[in-house]
């Protein structure tokens, strides 16, 4: 497949936007184009409004004709997970529980803030059902598929999100994360994602999975991901646990680099006992990578045992309490996978539950501390490369079945820390790989800066779009 504007991301469209080179209609156009082409195959979009699109593309055309785009977004075609409302489409979580039919008046605040910017707004990405899990499949929608290579996953929740960005069907996408489902995807499809720190980007309606739910970005560069996020932290009263604004633009400091930076190389976070060899070789010499821009690297563990109870504990009590709001009739359509969650999660006490906080409390006060002595924990991104795509329900369900192949993502929803992954490699098979930067709580310009600095030196390729992938 020849290159063509939708395989620029977001900062390259503004340029040439600005330039007159192109406008937001054909870039726009070029979209709809791969989409049209390679969704049927990946099946990333399970909505797509070309009429809205290019509505949103003439408006922002003139815009920038008369000098006065919206944002630095303006014109540049996004898409949002199926998670989040958007209005005028539906929103059905990847679920045959939802009713279609029904009002959809109401932008969720990361909907709203990119509509207010300017962005076009193409569709909504795929989810497994209700985001309950690391792959995206679902009775409702089907398997979605990672264009490196349509026979893998794309990784979940936010796969649809991740698979569009990584086959130019977008270069902006909206994805949320309670246990690594924006970073497992970016990192499966060879984007970059960021899982800001715990209520930077603004929710709502909040999560049934709590505390640990996060929304961030899915894009083709640090820099893009930086620009995203300027608009994204924008604030909204809606979500009462969200951070006072800062004011913050992203993209300044973005260059100055990684030199004298204190960073705490942990590749298995003292418990994992298995990370695929190429994924492992491909992070050391990342951190070989950093130390030679000047930072500081220093292989050293956080010093906690592998939170994975703590986590799929409170992640079965949110799925039980989702079931607990469906009716019998709802229950029949479920994701088998979502069942067995909210079977497991009805086993929990409530003296479990307190219990289960009560250690998470313990693991996000040693990462305060820890995070004193270093900027920066840099750590795999996830253990294995993509596995096989396969149909929902097709394992059993248990907390290792489950997360036990991505160690490395959620003790930092438990401990709301940012974290981004950044691609660092291929494996021989030709599939991405990642790494991961985490930061100490509401450093989350330090994680851009340090990973814009990372992506400079070791640049990584765009999938091979060929007639493979369609």
């Amino acid at each position: 497949m020849t290159a063509s504007l939708a395989d620029l991301p977001a900062h390259v469209l503004a340029r040439l936007y600005r330039s007159g080179q192109a406008s937001p209609v054909e870039a726009t156009d070029a979209v709809l184009a791969r989409i049209a082409a390679l969704n049927p195959r990946l099946k990333a979009f399970v909505l797509v409004d070309e009429q809205a699109a290019r509505a949103d593309a003439r408006a922002s055309e003139a815009r920038w004709q008369a000098g006065a785009p919206l944002s630095a977004l303006d014109g540049v075609p996004a898409s949002i997970k199926d998670i989040i409302l958007t209005r005028g489409w539906p929103t059905l979580r990847g679920s045959a529980t939802i009713a279609r039919e029904q009002p959809w008046e109401v932008d969720a605040p990361a909907t709203a803030r990119l509509r207010e910017a300017g962005a076009v707004l193409l569709g909504k990405t795929a989810t497994p059902e209700f985001g309950c899990k690391g792959e995206t499949n679902s009775p409702a929608s089907g398997i979605t598929r990672n264009p490196w290579n349509p026979a893998k996953t794309p990784g979940g929740s936010s796969g649809g999100a991740a698979a569009a960005v990584a086959a130019g069907m977008g270069p902006l996408a909206v994805g949320t994360d309670g246990a690594g489902s924006v970073r497992i995807p970016a990192a499966f499809c060879g984007n970059v994602g960021l899982k800001p720190s715990f209520g930077r980007v603004p929710a709502w309606p909040l999560s049934p999975f709590g505390t640990v739910a996060h929304l961030g970005p899915h894009t083709m560069s640090v820099l893009d991901c930086a620009l995203m996020l300027n608009v994204l932290s924008r604030p909204d009263a809606r979500d009462w646990t969200s951070l006072p604004p800062d004011g913050r633009d992203y993209t300044v400091g973005l260059d100055d680099g990684v030199r004298g930076l204190r960073i705490a190389y942990s590749p298995r976070l003292g418990y994992v006992d298995d990370v695929h060899p190429e994924v492992a070789a491909a992070v050391q010499r990342g951190a070989d990578t950093l130390a030679a821009l000047g930072a500081r690297v220093e292989a050293v563990d956080p010093g906690f045992s592998d939170p994975l109870d703590i986590t799929t504990g409170l992640w079965f009590l949110g799925s039980w309490t989702l079931w607990n709001q469906l009716t019998p009739e709802q229950q029949a359509l479920t994701d088998p996978d979502l069942r067995a969650q909210a079977e497991l999660g009805s086993r929990l006490s409530t003296l479990d539950v307190q219990q289960l906080n009560q250690r998470r409390g313990a693991l996000g006060a040693l990462m305060r501390q820890f995070m004193q002595r270093f900027d920066l924990l840099l750590t795999p991104s996830v253990s294995v490369p993509a596995f096989d795509a396969r149909p929902a329900g097709q394992g059993a369900m248990n907390p290792q079945t489950m997360l036990g192949w991505t160690p490395f993502s959620y003790p930092f929803n438990l401990s709301q820390q940012p974290a981004i992954t950044v691609p660092c490699g291929l494996t021989r098979d030709g599939l991405p790989i990642g790494l991961q930067l985490v930061g100490p709580m509401f450093g989350d310009a330090l994680v851009l800066r340090a990973a814009r600095a990372f992506e400079a030196a070791r640049p990584v390729p765009r999938p091979p779009l060929t007639e493979s992938a369609q």
